[in-house]
């Protein structure tokens, strides 16, 4: 590869990628996990009583601690495969809740806009879980020392 450096090496670029993909993701479901107790009536237990979610005094915050829990797990790579599985999970509660209505009443593009975020945080969890936390996560120090 013509003009590579040394740090431009594929599975250090790849590390780096992997990490920024992490960070990216964890970022979005640690701060709106965190919104949904600061703002309960905007983004928690009203607003999953608005949108016709059981038990939302269970159910939010339920989900406010597993978005908190889940994205710091991606963010620093510890267990990260699992913890994309619950986030999976809430993204596609998320959207069939919110995005697919909206689909069906409002049309295309105003889904699409207001879905863009949940679209990104469903396809960067996906490839989370495909490739794994990557080379710089505590994952990869746990399985390189035997931990």
């Amino acid at each position: 590869m013509i003009g590579m450096i040394q740090d431009d090496h594929p599975l250090y670029s790849h590390a780096w990628a992997a990490l920024l993909l992490r960070i990216l993701v964890g970022w979005v479901f640690l701060t709106e996990g965190i919104q949904k107790f600061l703002f309960p009536a905007a983004l928690g237990v009203g607003r999953f009583a608005k949108i016709g979610i059981p038990w939302p005094h269970i159910t939010a915050p339920f989900v406010g601690a597993v978005e908190i829990i889940c994205g710091m797990l991606l963010i620093i790579g510890l267990i990260t495969r699992f913890a994309a599985i619950p986030l999976l999970m809430d993204i596609g509660v998320a959207i069939a809740t919110t995005k697919v209505p909206m689909l069906l009443h409002q049309g295309f593009w105003p889904a699409m806009h207001e879905g863009r975020t949940d679209f990104c945080m469903l396809l960067g969890l996906i490839a989370i879980l495909c490739m794994g936390a990557g080379r710089i996560s505590c994952d990869a120090r746990r399985f390189m020392y035997g931990e």
